[in-house]
């Protein structure tokens, strides 16, 4: 197999049009240039370089063979210079999941910081359950989660940095009694239909929301259609009852709906990253532009 440098003088030695001009500007002695372009020659079992008193010419299979490699330095070149930069952590792909009450235009703001920091890096953004998001990132399928808490599956491959709490919201069908009010208590929902799904077996948001009207004294009565996605809204929307919601939701909202603020103290959540015990250089990145 030829070598990097073999290629190199080949090369040099074509551009130039001669030996004696290629081994000025390679700083070699003509005689060892000579001496590898002929072992390349060996080695490749073909002539690469017609000699003439006045210079060399390219045999035919010399022309095909330079068109083929000329391209190499290039590339290696490239290679390197990549790799530094994934090495520095300013290229490369962040697989980055979010849960569906963590809606992607609220990650918006970060994600043009983190793009406008490293420049050359993709973000592949993707949604998924709080709990798929701790097995998802602890096996290495994503760099880094967004999630809602609690979450009840732990792992210990992962580590969970908790975000500033947010407040929680109600959203209300727009001729909703309650919907031109500042603020309302959670005991006030009591005989609320809730189209939001309704587990204290799981974690994230329906956690919260049950949690906070048990602790009310009352557990919320579903409604006969119910979502624990975003699609919640289309539900309050089209007046199949209410859902509460974090703040981030609020802006997901149409015409339909009315959000009104809860305003009992604990009416909050937490979302929190979730990076494994060693990030990459660019979940780590991430992490500091959503931390700081």
């Amino acid at each position: 197999m030829p070598s990097f440098r073999q290629i190199q003088y080949f090369l040099t030695v074509a551009d130039l049009g001669g030996f004696t001009p290629a081994a000025a500007s390679l700083f070699i002695a003509q005689s060892a240039l000579s001496r590898q372009i002929s072992q390349l020659e060996e080695e490749l079992g073909f002539i690469l370089f017609e000699r003439e008193p006045r210079g060399v010419r390219l045999t035919p299979a010399g022309a095909v063979y330079r068109e083929r490699v000329a391209t190499i330095p290039t590339t290696l070149a490239s290679a390197a210079e990549e790799g530094l930069q994934l090495a520095r952590g300013e290229s490369g792909v962040l697989k980055l999941l979010h849960s569906s009450t963590i809606p992607a235009t609220s990650l918006m703001p970060v994600l043009d910081a983190f793009t406008a920091r490293c420049q050359k890096a993709r973000v592949e953004l993707d949604r998924a359950s709080s709990e798929e998001q701790v097995s998802l990132v602890a096996n290495g399928n994503a760099d880094v989660g967004v999630i809602r808490l609690p979450v009840l599956r732990r792992d210990s491959r992962v580590r969970f940095v908790e975000l500033e709490a947010e407040p929680l919201w109600v959203a209300f069908p727009a001729d909703h009694p309650m919907a031109g009010q500042e603020s309302v208590p959670v005991a006030s929902l009591q005989h609320e239909l809730f189209v939001s799904a309704v587990y204290r077996e799981r974690g994230g948001l329906a956690r919260v929301v049950t949690d906070l009207c048990l602790q009310r004294g009352f557990v919320p009565s579903t409604a006969r259609i119910v979502s624990p996605k975003t699609s919640m809204l289309n539900l309050v929307a089209a007046g199949r009852g209410i859902a509460i919601v974090p703040e981030r939701m609020t802006t997901l909202g149409g015409q339909s709906i009315v959000f009104v603020q809860l305003s009992d103290e604990d009416a909050r959540s937490t979302c929190a990253l979730v990076l494994p015990i060693q990030p990459t250089l660019l979940a780590r990145t991430f992490a500091d532009i959503l931390t700081n």
